[in-house]
């Protein structure tokens, strides 16, 4: 029961970290109207830098289609971590209506690390 709710739940974490990461290249989810001057501002700075967002976006979905099977979850955890930690921190210090999601976000991904912390032990060890 444990690995189908584990499958299911991996699988909506995938599919939105592949939205998120199209949604950089194809612009198709509008900006929200009630978006905080400060995460507005920051967004505009992220923009500046022209291969920053499809940078992101890349690793997005890269790292979406890795976190749905179960033979690369773990490595998908680990190449979208980085980007979870910026979203988290983000909705922390800018938007903090998003925690809840980006919480429940991260808890997903750290619960699939240490579902497979078996398969990072050789990088770890000597």
């Amino acid at each position: 029961m444990k690995n189908k709710i584990l499958f299911v739940v991996s699988l909506l974490f995938g599919l939105m970290y592949i939205n998120a990461g199209l949604n950089k290249f194809f612009n198709y989810m509008p900006a929200p109207k009630d978006m905080p001057p400060e995460l507005m501002k920051l967004m505009t700075a992220f923009m500046q830098v022209e291969w920053l967002m499809p940078l992101v976006g890349a690793i997005e979905i890269i790292g979406g289609i890795l976190f749905i099977p179960a033979r690369t979850r773990a490595l998908g955890a680990i190449v979208i971590l980085p980007v979870m930690v910026g979203v988290l921190l983000t909705n922390i210090f800018n938007a903090p209506s998003g925690l809840p999601i980006a919480g429940v976000m991260m808890l997903i991904n750290i619960w699939v690390i240490i579902e497979n912390r078996h398969k990072y032990q050789l990088m770890l060890t000597k």
